[in-house]
C-alpha cells in the first residue's frame, strides 16, 4: 500500500495513462510525430510540382506556415528544430517556398535569401545532396556534382563496396541518385522561373560560375563528415570515367537501376523505404517517362509520410512510428499496479493492431533485390511499407508477452504462439557476428566502408551496425519469450549469451553506454538496463551498479536529468540546461531496474516528474531526445507521454510490492 507522500505521484500516473487512452487511434495504435526538419517537405514540393501534381491554394498556405514555423532568428532553416541553419536546408526551402508562387520580396525569402548569401561559399557550397537536388531543377551544373554513376550497381556482388553490402536507407537513396545521374536529369520548371532562381540563389551571374571547380567544395557549417582521402580519390577516378565511359553500359546500368526501382516502389505499396528514397523514385519514373502507369501510385505513396495540423501546417515526417509507439504504451500500461477505465479494451484494441502489422508473408524474389527475410517482423510504423526492424519487432513481442502475465488483460484476445515464434526467428536472423543487433538486416560490411561516406552531412550511415538499444531490445524479448516457450535446439539461449557479451563489452570505463538511436548515454542506460534484467542478470551485477552510479552522478539539483544534443556530435555528455522530461523518464526506468524504489535520487526523481505534469495529464514538449546517423535529431513527441506514464507507473508498482 502506498504511503501518504507517494499519493500524488500515484495520481500522475493514473492521469497519464487515462491521457494515454485518449490518444489511442482508431486502429488500436498509438503514434506521435517524429519531427525532423523542413528537408523532406520541400523535397515533396519540387516532385509533386515537376511530376504535375500542384498543391491546392489552402495546401499550399498551410505548408508556408509550416515553413514560417521552422524558419530561424537568422532566415534560415537547419537540421532539426535547435538546429543552427544550413545551406542545404535554407537553399531546398528557398526553392520550394518559389515553387509555391512566393515572390522573391516576401519576408521569409528575403530573410533566406540575405543569410545563404552571407555564408562562406555561398549556394556554391552546398553539400553534395543539395548540388544534387538543384541539378535536378538545372539550378546547378552536374559538372559540379560528385559522380555517381549507375555501374556501380551492376558491379559483381561480390565486391566489398559493392552497394548491396550498403545500409539500406543508403542503398536506396543512392540507387535513385544514380539512376537520375545518369540520365543527367533536368525537371521542367514554369516559365521564368529557373532564370529567376539562379539570380536570387547566387551573388554572381550564373553563366560566370565556374561549377566544375566546386565538385569538393563544402559550406562548413554543413559538414559533419568531411570527404576523405581516399573518398576524394574515387570521385577524381570517377569524374575521368564520366568522360568516357560506354555508353551501351551506361544503358545496361541504368535500365537495371530502374528495374530496382521499380521493385521497391512495389514491395513498400509505393511508399519506399522512407520518403527521402520514395521521392527520388517517383522523379526516377516521371524522368523514365511522365506518363509511366506507376507514377500515380507513387505519388499517392509519398503522401503516406504526410502529417497536419492547425499549430504547425503542413509537412512530411521521415518515418511513422505506429509499431514503435505502441509496444512502449502497452509496456507502461503492464508496469501499472492496477486498471485504469477502459485500459482492458484498449490493450484488446493494441494486440488487433499488432495482429494487422506483423509481416506474415514473404517479398517474392526478396534475395535478388538484397532484402533480408521479412517474415515475422514489424516495421517501425503501420507495416505498409514492409521494411521489418529489430527492435520494433522485439518491443512488440515484449509488449505481447506482458499482457499474457497480467490476469486483468487475459480476456483479451490471444496473440497466435506460432507467430510469436515467427517474430523471434526474425530477431534472430538480424544478429551479428560479433553478437549485437543491426535494424533492418544484418552486417554486411566492415567499418571501412565508412571512409567512402559520401553524405557529408551524415556519419556512421554506410553499413549496419550492432547498436546498443537494438541488441538491448533483442536480448529483452528473447529472454521474454524463452520464459514462455520451450528453446529445444538452444539457439535463442545462444543468442542471448551473446547479445549479454556484446553489452558488457560495450559499457565505458565510466559505467555508462553510447546511444545510437537516442540522446545519448541516458537513452543508450534505458535500454541496457532493461535488457539485461529482462535476461535475469541480478541488479547487484558491477555492470548494472556501474551504470546506476553514472546515472545518480548525472541527476540535477531539482531531481530530473537532461542530456544536451551537442553529445552526439561530440561524443561525450553534455548536460542540457534544464532537465528534460524524456532523460529523465529514462534514467528514472533504469534506475528502477537496479536500485531500490525508495532511493533518494529516484524518490527526488519522481518528485520533479510528477510536478512537471499539465492538467490534461501529458507533459511539457521540451528538447530533442531522438537521434540517427549522428548529426540528425529528432523530436519523437510522444515520448513526452509514454515514458513518464511509464516511470510513474513502475515507480508506483514496485512501491505496492514493499
Amino acid at each position: 500500500m502506498a504511503t501518504p507522500a507517494h499519493g500524488p505521484e500515484r495520481e500522475a500516473g493514473r492521469r497519464a495513462l487515462a491521457r494515454l487512452l485518449e490518444l489511442q487511434g482508431d486502429h488500436g495504435d498509438w503514434e506521435g510525430e517524429m519531427v525532423w526538419c523542413t528537408m523532406i517537405l520541400a523535397q515533396t514540393v519540387i516532385v509533386r510540382t515537376v511530376a504535375g501534381r500542384p498543391y491546392s491554394e489552402d495546401e499550399r498556405a498551410r505548408i508556408v506556415r509550416h515553413f514560417a514555423h521552422y524558419q530561424d532568428a537568422e532566415g534560415a532553416w537547419g537540421m532539426h528544430p535547435e538546429s543552427p541553419g544550413y545551406v542545404f536546408f535554407t537553399a531546398l526551402a528557398y526553392v520550394a517556398l518559389r515553387i509555391l508562387g512566393l515572390p522573391a520580396t516576401d519576408p521569409l525569402l528575403v530573410r533566406a535569401r540575405t543569410w545563404l548569401h552571407a555564408q562562406p561559399g555561398g549556394v556554391q557550397g552546398i553539400p553534395t545532396w543539395g548540388k544534387f537536388w538543384l541539378a535536378l531543377l538545372g539550378l546547378y551544373d552536374y559538372a559540379g556534382l560528385n559522380s555517381v554513376p549507375p555501374e556501380l550497381f551492376i558491379l559483381p556482388e561480390a565486391l566489398p563496396f559493392h552497394p548491396r553490402r550498403f545500409y539500406c536507407h543508403t542503398r536506396l537513396i543512392y540507387l535513385g541518385i544514380a539512376y537520375l545521374f545518369g540520365l543527367r536529369f533536368v525537371a521542367p520548371l514554369p516559365d521564368g522561373l529557373r532564370e529567376a532562381l539562379r539570380a536570387e540563389l547566387y551573388t554572381e551571374p550564373y553563366a560566370a560560375i565556374d561549377f566544375a571547380r566546386l565538385r569538393h567544395a563544402l559550406a562548413p557549417g554543413d559538414v559533419y563528415v568531411p570527404i576523405s582521402p581516399l573518398l576524394r580519390t574515387l570521385y577524381d577516378g570517377l569524374a575521368l570515367y564520366e568522360r568516357w565511359h560506354s555508353k551501351a553500359l551506361r544503358r545496361k546500368a541504368l535500365a537495371a537501376c530502374f528495374e530496382r526501382i521499380l521493385y521497391e516502389q512495389r514491395s513498400t505499396r509505393y511508399q519506399g523505404i522512407s520518403p527521402v528514397n520514395g521521392l527520388l523514385n517517383c522523379l526516377a519514373i516521371f524522368a523514365h517517362d511522365p506518363q509511366h502507369p506507376e507514377l500515380r501510385a507513387s505519388l499517392d505513396g509519398a503522401e503516406a509520410w504526410r502529417w497536419e495540423d492547425e499549430a504547425e501546417g503542413i509537412r512530411y515526417v521521415g518515418a511513422r512510428s505506429n509499431t514503435w509507439d505502441t509496444a512502449f504504451v502497452v509496456q507502461a500500461f503492464m508496469e501499472a499496479p492496477g486498471t485504469v477505465p477502459g485500459a482492458v479494451a484498449a490493450m484488446d484494441r493494441a494486440v488487433g493492431f499488432f495482429k494487422q502489422a506483423q509481416m506474415t508473408e514473404e517479398l517474392p524474389n526478396y534475395r535478388e533485390y538484397w532484402r533480408d527475410t521479412a517474415v515475422g517482423g514489424w516495421c517501425f510504423s503501420d507495416g505498409q511499407h514492409r521494411w521489418p526492424v529489430s527492435d520494433c519487432t522485439a518491443e512488440a513481442v515484449s509488449a505481447l508477452l506482458a499482457l499474457r502475465e497480467r490476469p486483468e488483460y487475459r480476456d483479451i484476445q490471444p496473440f497466435e504462439a506460432e507467430r510469436l515464434g515467427q517474430a523471434v526467428a526474425f530477431i534472430l536472423s538480424r544478429q551479428n557476428a560479433d553478437g549485437g543487433f543491426g535494424t533492418y538486416e544484418s552486417r554486411r560490411a566492415g567499418k571501412l566502408l565508412e571512409t567512402i561516406n559520401p553524405s557529408e552531412m551524415f556519419g556512421q550511415c554506410m553499413t549496419e551496425l550492432s547498436y546498443i538499444e537494438c541488441t538491448a531490445s533483442s536480448l529483452a524479448a528473447l529472454a521474454d519469450y524463452r520464459k514462455h516457450y520451450p528453446d529445444p535446439d538452444g539457439g535463442i539461449d545462444r543468442a542471448i549469451h551473446r547479445a549479454i557479451r556484446l553489452l558488457r563489452a560495450a559499457q565505458l570505463p565510466d559505467g555508462a553506454y553510447a546511444g545510437f538511436w537516442g540522446i545519448n548515454y541516458t537513452y543508450a542506460i534505458f535500454h541496457v538496463a532493461k535488457g539485461l534484467r529482462a535476461a535475469g542478470i541480478p541488479a547487484s551485477d558491477p555492470a548494472l551498479q556501474a551504470a546506476a552510479l553514472w546515472l545518480v552522478g548525472k541527476q540535477r539539483a531539482d531531481g530530473g536529468w537532461g542530456e544536451h544534443y551537442s553529445g552526439c556530435l561530440e561524443g561525450r555528455y553534455v548536460e542540457h540546461s534544464h532537465s528534460q522530461v524524456v532523460m529523465t523518464s529514462w534514467a528514472l526506468l533504469a534506475l528502477l531496474d537496479i536500485l531500490p524504489p525508495d532511493h533518494p535520487a529516484i524518490t527526488q526523481g519522481i518528485a520533479w516528474l510528477a510536478a512537471q505534469q499539465q492538467a490534461d495529464g501529458d507533459w511539457p514538449r521540451l528538447g530533442v531526445n531522438g537521434v540517427f546517423f549522428g548529426a540528425a535529431m529528432l523530436d519523437y513527441r510522444l515520448y513526452h507521454t509514454y515514458f513518464p506514464a511509464w516511470a510513474l507507473a513502475r515507480h508506483a508498482r514496485l512501491h505496492g510490492t514493499r
